[in-house]
């Protein structure tokens, strides 16, 4: 493969999806499977020996898993990494540990395309900023989708789940709004109230009704009430990003 620009190290305990990765590479002639792997003793290894220039990296191989390379390397040390798992839940674990992506297996071609597209970019040093951004991934009918926290508006509980609103669109996360909190809270999330959490930056302006209720009015036009006792709280941190 005379045209070859990047190498790829392909970590997986299942021959299948390795097989997989294989056939959607073929499609990217600038990159070439250097190396393969079936546990995380193996991936550092071949870190040091092949030293690749991306890595697909499965989170769960027998012995040390994707976290576990990544925490025993360091993430400055690791070359590019696009995390490959049957579950969507570790999504915001992966983008703390630096991924430039996460996909779901198993995979469609558009999804994986889309990766090879920011990945090119990455590696010709094209990116706009960082790539490796913090980010929620939801699971459709048509395939996993990545949302970067700071195109995330607001999130509101509904039941078990989490509905995320960006762009005009909605989707469900399998994940608590508690939960959620928890480990999005320093990206700048505040809660409103019991059922809504509102990124900060989203917030056009606060406004109080007739009634005498506080309102976060969003750069979107939508109306989040923000509670009694969230109130001072909810404006003292909207007042502090200016």
């Amino acid at each position: 493969m005379p045209n070859a620009e990047w190498g790829v190290l392909v970590a997986d305990d299942e021959p299948a999806a390795r097989r997989g990765v294989r056939q959607l590479l073929a499609a990217f002639p600038s990159f070439k499977v250097v190396g393969e792997c079936r546990d995380g003793a193996e991936v550092l290894t071949a870190l040091d020996t092949l030293r690749p220039d991306v890595v697909f990296l499965d989170i769960q191989m027998p012995g040390l898993g994707g976290f576990d390379v990544i925490r025993r390397k360091t993430p400055d040390r690791m070359p590019a990494v696009v995390f490959l798992t049957a579950y969507d839940q570790f999504a915001l674990n992966a983008f703390d540990a630096q991924a430039l992506d996460y996909l779901v297996k198993p995979v469609t071609e558009t999804r994986f395309a889309a990766t090879m597209k920011r990945l090119t970019k990455h590696l010709r040093g094209e990116s706009k900023g960082s790539e490796r951004e913090r980010a929620i991934v939801v699971t459709t009918s048509r395939g996993a989708v990545v949302v970067p926290l700071r195109e995330v508006e607001w999130i509101e509980a509904a039941d078990n789940y989490a509905r995320i609103w960006t762009g005009g669109r909605n989707f469900l996360l399998r994940e608590s709004l508690g939960t959620l909190e928890e480990r999005i809270g320093s990206s700048g999330f505040v809660r409103a109230h019991r059922r809504a959490l509102v990124r900060l930056e989203a917030v056009q302006r606060l406004t109080t009704t007739d009634a005498g209720e506080c309102v976060a009015v969003l750069i979107t036009g939508a109306r989040i009430p923000v509670s009694r006792r969230r109130r001072a709280s909810f404006a003292a941190a909207v007042r502090s990003r200016c």
